[in-house]
This record gives structure tokens, sequence and C-alpha cells, in this order.
């Protein structure tokens, strides 16, 4: 098994955890509002550093046996420590052109940075690309509003630029959905509003098995554990809080393994509630 890619089965339907590179946060960007001593003390307790958090890239493969479906797409080569997808699918013998669906759970450009190759074109010329269509006209929008973010002005401006060049590369093979929608058998995307206006959570079901793929709901799990620790990446922090919790009590009562985009490699646990109110991540499949 190469590093930064993790293989599991949900029922019959193959799954591959796919590492696209990482990235180094400044701490506050993650957790704008939690207390400094809290903060740097939950992080101790877990040997990091309170001043940046490392946080992966893990996009998701879904293979059905009629499709071969991409979730999310990376950063791209954007940074220099970004940009392994398309390797990363050849490792595990997915050509660009075999993959029929690309879902977006958003458009930041940690997710849809990947959608295009170096000249600007669409990565994967075959596929579908799905994502809400809230999502798609916010970021299309005239007048779209980052203002909630909690993030510098130009954090903000390089995000607005790669989500509308990145979105309007791929427009003729974008397919808007509303709602709740079956992608492909066996694979829900739900809507999950909050850290985006459109974003979506995804379930993968099959054979009584179930994973609850959470993208950015969660960028950390002490942001479970912790689950009144905003993200500075949350548009509208009061719609993510809420849609965390939702999420979270429903993968603990239903027993679902639980996906995030952000966790560490390999980014797929457990999660059970605590008596504090949170709840406890344990990774693993």
């Amino acid at each position: 098994m190469p590093a930064g890619s993790y293989r599991f089965r949900v029922g019959s339907i193959g799954c591959t955890v796919l590492c696209d590179g990482y990235f180094s946060y400044p701490g506050q960007w993650f957790f704008p509002n939690a207390e400094p001593e809290r903060l740097a003390g939950a992080l101790a307790e877990r040997r990091l550093s309170a001043d940046h958090v490392v946080s992966p890239f893990a996009c998701l493969l879904v293979e059905t046996g009629r499709h071969v479906m991409l979730v999310d797409t990376g950063a791209g080569e954007s940074l220099s420590t970004t940009g392994a997808i398309r390797a990363r699918l050849e490792m595990e013998g997915i050509r660009p052109k075999d993959v029929d669906t690309v879902l977006l759970t958003h458009a930041h450009p940690d997710h849809v940075g990947g959608a295009t190759d170096l000249r600007g074109r669409s990565a994967f010329p075959n596929a579908r690309y799905v994502l809400a269509e809230a999502e798609w006209e916010f970021w299309n929008s005239p007048r779209t509003n980052l203002d909630g973010l909690r993030l510098p002005d130009e954090v903000k401006i390089g995000i607005l630029r790669t989500a509308k060049e990145s979105l309007h590369a791929i427009r003729h093979q974008v397919e808007p959905i509303d709602g709740e929608t079956e992608v492909v058998p066996g694979v829900r995307a739900l809507p999950a509003r909050g850290h985006t206006p459109g974003h979506l959570a995804l379930q993968v079901s099959s054979d009584d098995c179930a994973l609850l793929h959470i993208a950015d709901a969660a960028l950390h799990p002490l942001h479970l554990e912790e689950p009144g620790w905003e993200n500075g990446f949350d548009l509208d922090a009061a719609a993510a809080l809420a849609t965390r919790r939702d999420l979270a009590q429903r993968a603990a009562a239903e027993g679902m393994h639980v996906m995030a985009f952000h966790f560490p490699f390999p980014s797929v646990g457990t999660l059970a509630a605590t008596p504090e109110g949170g709840w406890k991540w344990s990774p693993g499949w």
C-alpha cells in the first residue's frame, strides 16, 4: 500500500482515501473562538503545536462496479505540498478518463483546485462534476460575500479567485443538484450548509454498512470533541455548528464510520458521544 492511500470496503463498494497533500495552517484560523490556554492544552495533549495545524487533504475514491467516482479533487499544484491526486489515482489503476463522476463537496481551493490541469482544462474530461446548486450560484454571483470568514483579506481573495476560475473551467460538465440526492447507486449527497452555502456531506451505504463523509463540517477532531469551537473557514458559523452537531449525532447514533477531509490520515474513524456533550474520535476502519 503506497503512503497516502487507504483502502476499505463499505459492503460491496470499494473505497480508497487518497491524500492529495497537506498544508500547515495558523492555529487561530482553525479555532478562532477557542480560549488560547484550553486550545494550547488540548493540542499539547496530542503533541501538536498551538501555532500551526498540519492538515491533510483527503479525497475519496468510490468504486461501485459500474461507476468510478472521486469525492473532491484536492488543491492541485497550487501549493508545493499538494497536487498528488492524479498520481494517487494512477497507483490505484485509475486514469483521469476513467472517472465518470466527481462530487465536489464545496468550492474551496483545496477541494476544487485539482479539478483542472496546469493548462486550466478539466482534469477529468469524461466526468460530470456534481455540486450543490446553491454552491454554484454563490461562487458565480457577481456579489460573492466572504465577510463571514475569519481570515486575512488576501486569503479571502485567493479563495474567491480559485473558486471562480476552477468552476468556469468545468462549467460545461457541471451538474448542480438541489437537496438530498443519490449521485450514484449507494452514494447520497446530503445538504450540510454553514461551511459554505452549498456545502455537502455524503453517505455511502451497502449491505447494512455505511460511511458518513462530513467533508469540512469539522476540520479537526477537536471540533467534535469541543463542538462549540468554531472554524475560521466557516462562512456561517452558527449554521456550521448546527450542521456539525447533526452529522455527529447521526453518525454516533447509527454506528456509522465517519470520514473528514482534513482529519489526520487515513481520515476515517468512528465517533462516540462523551459526557461533556462532544464526540470522541477513534481513527481507523
